[in-house]
């Protein structure tokens, strides 16, 4: 009998406050939609979970953030439990889409705030070099960002400049010292990847500090 008043109590708390939790995500989803930031505050208040995933697997920040709803972006990474480092289903991170959009502001403030600049795989300079985006790459770069990061298939951050960056973007990169004699898993190095592109001007920066690599650091016969 005991048991059963247990069952019964557990039964009604479930059935009284599911649906007012359902209600609440589905508001909480909604103003980030709209960039209401009170209404994610008032909920984030009432103790909603900063980190949950929308229905596509999006935690609560990136999803802000890919719709460019800036003012629940401002609440996110200002809430103290707000984990700045999680990642999508995609692997990719608050810090790595702010870096490819091109949001210094939000770089900013997420590496102040904590956020990893370094991560296994695909990092936040990659997504920067990509783009050619100088700012984020210089602020990237000057908080320890790993020059020569590899991607699951040995990819740098100076290949993806080369191939889909700028020769800007590539010239950074090696006047900080991003090796370009590395090669990824096909073997392609990031000469290679600026000739594929034809990106002229890049080949010709990774030739001249190629050849200062191998004056410098003479392979062995």
């Amino acid at each position: 009998m005991k048991n059963y008043f247990k069952y019964l109590i557990y039964l009604y708390v479930f059935i009284v406050f599911l649906p007012a939790k359902a209600g609440s995500y589905d508001d909480f989803f909604k103003a980030i939609e709209l960039d209401q930031a009170e209404v994610v505050t008032a909920l984030l208040q009432r103790g909603f979970d900063p980190d949950s995933p929308s229905p596509q697997g999006q935690p609560a920040l990136m999803l802000a953030m890919q719709k460019s709803s800036r003012k629940v972006v401002g609440v996110l990474m200002d809430w103290k439990t707000t984990n700045l480092s999680i990642h999508n289903p995609q692997m990719e991170t608050p810090l790595m889409l702010a870096a490819i959009t091109n949001q210094l502001d939000w770089v900013q403030k997420l590496i102040e705030r904590g956020a990893d600049v370094n991560q296994k795989g695909w990092t936040p300079l990659h997504y920067a070099a990509t783009k050619g985006n100088i700012d984020i790459m210089r602020l990237l770069i000057e908080n320890h960002a790993y020059l020569d990061a590899e991607s699951p298939n040995g990819t740098t951050p100076l290949m993806m400049a080369a191939h889909y960056g700028t020769p800007l973007a590539t010239k950074l990169l090696l006047e900080e010292g991003a090796d370009p004699r590395l090669q990824n898993q096909l073997g392609l190095t990031a000469l290679a990847f600026a000739k594929q592109a034809k990106k002229d001007e890049s080949a010709q920066y990774i030739e001249a500090f190629e050849a200062v690599w191998n004056e410098k650091y003479p392979s062995k016969p």
